[in-house]
């Protein structure tokens, strides 16, 4: 009875001890898992973009009228000025469904003065498309109809991509659901992980049975040979 309790209290450590493995690695592949699933998620601000597969934002202050339009997909790009907590702006190029203007008309009245009520900046999300050479043309033609004269610096050809950075930000395009192989090998694991936990826990692990198998093994093998040395005494 006594060796019984022995050995139950043995596969309760040895449960507990593996149980308190399982909960570190679990702790540890959430964390990883989080921070993978964050980036993946992360949605940078305009002047921060590295390339057109990242998802940005700009926060309109104020908007042009369409330069461009594309009559097939009734997209128009628009001037937009975006302003910094220290007061500068900035000059960048939006793409829009012109279906959707009435979202963006107040902010354009204001910017034109057709009212004195300043608006709420409006925050617009999409994916960077790099101009080519016919909207550069056309911004550089349209540009100084938006910005006033006494702010205007002459853009040309040279200077564009300093001034206007070398894309646009289309708001057209819906986010995109990236594929993430490290954060799908990541979760695998973490699942399996707490899979293996329940059972531990519940199910009398095969583990822990193995464990005990192999103490009990050394145990009467450390006896014989013990055994063997006091008789040749």
């Amino acid at each position: 009875m006594r060796k019984k309790k022995k050995i139950n209290e043995k596969r309760l450590i040895i449960k507990m001890f593996i149980c308190l493995v399982y909960l570190i690695i679990i702790t540890i592949l959430f964390v990883c898992s989080y921070q993978i699933f964050k980036e993946k998620n992360n949605v940078l601000p305009w002047q921060e973009v590295e390339n057109v597969e990242d998802r940005t934002y700009i926060d309109i202050y104020k908007m042009s009228e369409k330069f461009a339009y594309y009559k097939e997909s009734n997209i128009g790009l628009h001037f937009i000025i975006e302003k910094e907590s220290t007061g500068l702006w900035h000059t960048f190029i939006i793409a829009i469904n012109e279906g959707d203007y009435a979202k963006y008309k107040d902010v354009i009245d204001y910017t034109y003065e057709r009212t004195t009520k300043i608006p709420e900046p409006i925050r617009v999300y999409g994916y960077p498309v790099i101009v080519n050479e016919e909207i550069k043309t056309l911004a550089i033609k349209n540009l100084p109809n938006f910005i006033p004269a006494e702010n205007e610096v002459k853009i040309t050809i040279d200077n564009y991509e300093t001034y206007l950075t070398n894309s646009y930000l289309d708001t057209t395009r819906g986010e995109k659901d990236k594929f993430s192989f490290i954060l799908f090998v990541s979760l695998l694991l973490l699942f399996t992980v707490i899979a293996l936990l329940i059972i531990t826990i519940f199910d009398k692990d095969k583990i822990v049975d193995n464990i005990d198998e192999k103490l009990e093994q050394e145990i009467k093998k450390h006896k014989k040979i013990l055994k063997r040395i006091n008789n040749k005494k």
